[in-house]
């Protein structure tokens, strides 16, 4: 019996190329390396070269240098530029550059781009101070909020550096960029363009007794805690992006109680139906300067269940539906910005979801949206 032949058999078999000839055919592109970097209030670390016409700013990193690998590079810029030598954890973002992107320089003959980011980590107040630049390369660092840090940098910098950072905050996989853009599926933080804000309010530490009778309460935030431990975040879009916040909010006159307030903001920004809300402790706010300067008053931590969550309605309050999102309480901490104050105020209220409510500590897992219809809850 005859065997089918294929179309394929006819096909003339390519002449193997001389390796130089082969080796010039290949695609040519430059290599760099860079890394989000972060102080305890999650503020990204930018440099200023003195060497850019422009006057833009960079992440921490440079050129790969032949037969060096990108994470060897990274390592090496850090400390020459730093004078640190800190551990990378991760591959936070890939971003491939291409020749004609208008952020580049007249007349700069690249041939296109490959940089890879990696997480360096959050500095101690020791390494911040501990850091020493190569004046003649970089006059002056800083770390900014990530709204801020985006104004300094070029605008296909500014938008691998918030993937990147948004990949970290998220533990979201290593997000992969053309000219600044997602080619996968675009993760929660970038899709509503969160950012974190720093607040110094929130270095102050938490009172863990009743409040004070002299001091009013003005206002009520709350670990709001689903089934598998879990907290939602709001996210309040604005022109700069949106900030992450708890749900709740100022106490209003028609409040019995901050229970009553949190009932109330967690229905109108979450659609959240809550449970045995639990006050967690309170932070001392001196000025009331938000509130028109009424002086000292109280804000109070509490954390509560979540028994049900509706579709996604519009917030009386502003106009608009905020983003719901699903985190750790540690992704929590970190996106509100709260510092190691956060940290320890979202350890407590894990452990109040446990012993109170048994609640399991939630595991690591990527920043999840919760639906515009709404979640069935277990």
């Amino acid at each position: 019996m005859t065997s089918p032949v294929s179309p394929s058999d006819h096909v003339t078999p390519r002449t193997a190329l001389p390796a130089a000839q082969y080796a010039a055919s290949r695609h040519a592109a430059w290599l760099g390396a860079a890394a989000i970097i972060t102080d305890e209030v999650g503020r990204v670390l930018l440099v200023h070269p003195t060497y850019r016409k422009d006057d833009s700013w960079l992440l921490p990193g440079g050129v790969v240098e032949p037969g060096e690998h990108p994470h060897i590079t990274c390592r090496r810029e850090i400390t020459e530029e730093l004078g640190l030598d800190l551990p990378l954890s991760a591959v936070l973002a890939v971003h491939s550059f291409s020749p004609h992107h208008p952020d580049l320089q007249p007349g700069t003959p690249c041939p296109g781009e490959v940089r890879f980011v990696f997480d360096g980590g959050t500095l101690t107040p020791d390494q911040v101070e501990a850091i020493r630049l190569p004046h003649e390369e970089l006059s002056e660092y800083a770390f900014l909020e990530s709204r801020d840090a985006v104004q300094r940098l070029r605008p296909v910098d500014g938008q691998i550096m918030l993937a990147a950072y948004r990949a970290r905050l998220g533990n979201t996989a290593t997000a992969h960029l053309a000219d600044g853009r997602h080619i996968l599926d675009v993760p929660a933080l970038d899709r509503h363009d969160v950012h974190v804000r720093y607040r110094p309010l929130w270095d102050s530490p938490l009172h863990r007794g009743p409040v004070p009778g002299q001091l009013p309460v003005q206002q009520a935030w709350t670990w709001c805690f689903v089934p598998d431990g879990r907290v939602v975040l709001v996210a309040d879009p604005g022109p700069r992006g949106a900030l992450p916040m708890l749900p709740g909010g100022t106490v209003e006159s028609t409040d019995a109680t901050p229970e009553d307030t949190l009932h109330r903001e967690a229905a109108e920004e979450a659609q959240l139906t809550l449970a045995d809300p639990v006050r967690l402790g309170w932070v001392l706010d001196e000025t009331g300067e938000v509130y028109g300067g009424v002086g000292p008053n109280a804000r109070l931590r509490l954390a509560a269940r979540v028994t049900a969550i509706g579709p996604a309605a519009v917030d009386p309050a502003t106009g608009h539906p905020f983003a719901r999102l699903l985190t750790t309480p540690t992704q929590a901490a970190a996106l509100l910005g709260w510092g190691p104050p956060g940290a320890r105020q979202a350890q407590l209220a894990g452990e109040t979801a446990r012993d109170r409510w048994g609640l399991p500590t939630a595991r690591a897992a990527s920043i999840e949206e919760i639906p515009a219809e709404g979640m069935r809850l277990s």
